[in-house]
C-alpha cells in the first residue's frame, strides 16, 4: 500500500508545478494588480513562485520517507533524517535562488538542514 502512495505523492508533485506554473502562476503574473513588496512586484512573484514549488519538494521527501518505511530497517532513523537534510537542503536553496537571498526562510531552511544531518552524523 506504501508503494501507491509514493507514487501518488511523486505524480502530484510534478502534476503539481508543471499545472501550477501552466495555469496558475504564469497567469497570475499577468496580473498588474499584484502587490509591491520591497518597491515592485519581482519580489512578491518570486517569493509566491518559489513557496508553490516548495510544496512538490516536500511531497516528494515523503514519498522518500514512505520508501524508508517500507522495508525499515535499524538505520531507518538516519535514513529519514538525511531525506528531511536534503529537502530542507533543496528548499534553502531554491528559496535563495528564487528571491536572491531576499526572503530569509533559506537561512532557517539551512539551519533545520544541518541540524538534521548533526542527528545522523552524531547519534
Amino acid at each position: 500500500m506504501l508503494l501507491i502512495g509514493i507514487f501518488l505523492l511523486l505524480i502530484i508533485g510534478f502534476i503539481h508545478s508543471y499545472l501550477g506554473e501552466k495555469y496558475l502562476l504564469s497567469r497570475l503574473f499577468k496580473r498588474d494588480n499584484l502587490p509591491k513588496l520591497l518597491g515592485s512586484d519581482w519580489f512578491t512573484k518570486r517569493v509566491l513562485r518559489f513557496a508553490w514549488h516548495l510544496t512538490t519538494l516536500a511531497w516528494w521527501g515523503f514519498a522518500g520517507i514512505l520508501y524508508v518505511l517500507i522495508n525499515p530497517s535499524v538505520h531507518s532513523k538516519n535514513e529519514i533524517l538525511i531525506i528531511i537534510a536534503i529537502v530542507f537542503a533543496l528548499s534553502g536553496i531554491v528559496s535563495f535562488v528564487f528571491t536572491r537571498g531576499k526572503h530569509l526562510s533559506w537561512l532557517f531552511f539551512f539551519i533545520i538542514a544541518a541540524t538534521s544531518y548533526y542527528g545522523v552524523t552524531y547519534s
